[in-house]
């Protein structure tokens, strides 16, 4: 690849594979550093991991460790195991590979727990090194796993108590009665002595013996002995109204004198559903997002939830290629990320027991545009209105100001301090003849100011309907049949009109059914009920169920308008007005000013005048003082003309305080406007 080319192509190659060579050898420094990492992660495990052990009995297991070639020097595992079946009778200590025990097994059969703690010194490298031999008593049916905790630890033997453990495997057993040794009984009704059923009445037999008799009992321990007194030579037994939960029948026989071995059998009842619960949306059941998370959860007292399911079923209207038949109900664990479009869904979540009983819950999901969202929020339209009524109250105290100041211009109103020295200038004008006040007023110009203004067969069984929904929402109902592909008849009748309307769906192959309605229904009370038809014969009508149709779209003949379009109409109406408001508002606040800077431009004006009145009244005060002075030199004054004088010390001197009080005040006043 190299070959020819020149000097400068060869070195261009030389490079080119010592590049590769780097690249080689470190892809394998990384991979020997890596590969021993993930392989020394030790493994702890148990032995047997499976197996089946009968009720009464008792099993061991073995915790093993594998270190995976990494020395390890401490212990802290943690067993967890169902304490209502399975009790611990004593945990095997003393071939344990720990050698220093920091704390005797713990042991907690109420709580299903066990720990064991230690230390081996100067640590252990072992492929298969036994920690304990747990022994296990069997109290009753059904699965039972042995697990460990995750709070479990293993830490190398390196000075830094790393914990290695990476992996932990459980066992699972199956627990059952003992091997019938009398009778053999079976169940046409509950035949799988694991299986839940969701039947209160448990139909039993057992293989007859000739000339036999028979003491059997029934009760909730999975062992017991029947007493010795006969129940009768019959083969079979009914048991109704079971209660929920675990039964056991226990039987043997008496043949010959003889009373023989014990058959035992169990009866698993579960009639009742799941326990309620709530769906919930994430962000909110209003929402912009096209990928809300539902989070549900719940829970059942006797056989345990087996799964759920949920189904997005939408209630706008859709054109006929894309009906829904039926809604498409899928398994799924909480939470779920759906993908949907914008529209009202009813989400609907069914909880399902081990025994099949199902609970249904639903809710209401509006995924909707930003724009939607905001003109249908109660929110929005709150601070609208506050925005609106604090604009309009800015409105009219700026139309109010302007008018004020306009007012105020036109009338030649001057600032209650500005009278108050117009008024002494002119006492002082009255007694020294000093014509101010005109000179100061007609100096004074003023504008004029503008402004605007601003069957005898079972009927149907219904399982699911949109049972709240608004006239702007499709109506949908779903359910069961007794058999498949039965036609199902719908019936509505409007309890404010009378009028009765009827369709009809079928049940699939599995007995399911669901109607979906093509169009709106009017506002108002609904009675809904439906009834199976097999050829010409109607089953009896189903429990009515009232249902309820909101008015959220206002109808005007044929013709209907969604609140939300005309929510969005008032939207527009109310920016209209918003916008005419603050125009308004802008318009006063733009003349106010601009008056109000007249205004006191001319306030200015005047505060200069009279700055320059009070100091031409001190100056002709002076020289008035002076003349006076001059013209009493060297003469005898008269009382008259000393009281004169005295008179005009007074009032110079209450002059140029009063003056220099005033000034400060029309300087700060000034300032401040």
């Amino acid at each position: 690849m190299c070959g020819g080319g020149g000097a400068i192509r060869g070195l261009g190659c030389i490079i080119k594979l010592r590049m590769r060579t780097f690249y080689a050898l470190l892809f394998g420094v990384v991979f020997s550093i890596a590969a021993p990492l993930a392989s020394e992660a030790a493994k702890l495990t148990v032995s047997p991991s499976t197996g089946a052990f009968a009720v009464g009995g008792t099993f061991s297991i073995s915790i093993f460790l594998d270190t995976e070639d990494r020395p390890i020097n401490t212990l802290d595992v943690i067993v967890r195991f169902p304490s209502e079946k399975l009790q611990v009778i004593s945990p095997a200590i003393g071939q344990s590979i720990i050698g220093v025990w920091t704390a005797q097994p713990y042991v907690n059969n109420a709580s299903g727990e066990l720990r064991f703690q230690g230390g081996i010194p100067g640590g252990i490298n072992v492929s298969k090194g036994l920690v304990s031999t747990i022994t296990f008593r069997v109290r009753q049916t059904g699965s039972a796993i042995i697990r460990f905790d995750s709070e479990s630890e293993v830490l190398a033997h390196d000075g830094r108590a790393t914990n290695v453990l990476g992996d932990a495997q459980s066992g699972v057993y199956s627990l059952t009665l003992p091997p019938q040794q009398g009778p053999t009984v079976i169940s046409e009704t509950h035949p799988d002595q694991i299986q839940w059923y969701p039947n209160a009445s448990a139909v039993l037999q057992w293989s007859p013996f000739a000339l036999a008799e028979y003491s059997y009992i029934l009760n909730t321990e999975p062992i017991d002995i029947p007493d010795n007194i006969s129940e009768g030579a019959r083969n079979g037994v009914v048991y109704r109204d079971l209660a929920d939960g675990i039964h056991y029948f226990h039987i043997k026989a008496f043949l010959s004198g003889v009373w023989g071995g014990n058959s035992h059998f169990a009866i698993n009842v579960d009639t009742t559903p799941p326990a309620e619960f709530p769906v919930k949306i994430i962000p909110g059941k209003r929402t912009t997002s096209k990928s809300p998370v539902i989070q549900f959860v719940t829970t059942d007292q006797s056989s345990g939830i087996g799964h759920y399911e949920y189904a997005a079923i939408p209630l706008e209207r859709i054109p006929d290629s894309a009906s829904v038949k039926k809604p498409l109900f899928v398994e799924a664990e909480t939470p779920v990320i759906t993908e949907l479009e914008y529209g009202t869904y009813d989400i609907i979540v069914r909880a399902f027991d081990l025994a099949g009983n199902m609970r249904e819950a639903n809710t209401r999901l509006r995924v909707m545009t930003p724009l939607r969202f905001a003109v249908t929020s109660i929110w929005t339209w709150i601070a609208a209105a506050i925005l609106l009524l604090a604009l309009w109250y800015g409105t009219v105290r700026a139309r109010a100001w302007h008018f004020h100041v306009a007012g105020m211009r036109e009338s030649r109103r001057f600032p209650d301090y500005i009278r108050r020295h117009l008024e002494r200038l002119k006492d002082f004008e009255s007694k020294y003849r000093k014509v101010l006040i005109f000179a100061i007023m007609t100096s004074v110009l003023f504008a004029n100011a503008a402004y605007a203004q601003s069957v005898e067969f079972s009927p149907p069984f219904v399982s699911t309907v949109s049972r709240n929904i608004t006239n702007e929402e499709i109506f949908y109902i779903g359910g069961k049949t007794d058999g498949g592909n039965v036609p199902v008849i719908i019936y509505l009748q409007n309890l404010n009109t009378g009028e009765t309307r009827s369709a009809q769906a079928s049940s699939d192959r599995t007995g399911d059914w669901f109607y979906r309605h093509s169009g709106f229904l009017p506002s108002g009370e609904y009675l809904l009920w439906t009834q199976a038809k097999l050829g010409d014969e109607l089953s009896p009508p189903s429990p009515q169920i009232q249902m309820k149709v909101e008015q959220t779209a206002l109808q005007f003949g044929a013709s209907r308008v969604s609140y939300e379009l005309f929510y969005l109409a008032l939207a527009g109406i109310f920016f209209a007005l918003l916008c005419i408001t603050g125009a308004y508002f802008a318009f006063h606040l733009y003349h106010g000013r601009k008056h109000h800077k007249a205004f006191w431009k001319e306030v200015k004006e005047a505060e200069e005048a009279v700055k320059r009145g009070f100091s031409a009244l001190k100056r002709d005060i002076e020289r008035e003082l002076q003349l006076i002075q001059r013209s009493n030199a060297g003469r005898e004054v008269s009382p008259e003309e000393r009281a004169r004088e005295e008179q005009l010390l007074k009032d110079l001197s209450w002059a140029e305080q009063y003056i220099s009080k005033e000034i400060r005040d029309i300087e700060y006043t000034e300032h401040h406007h």
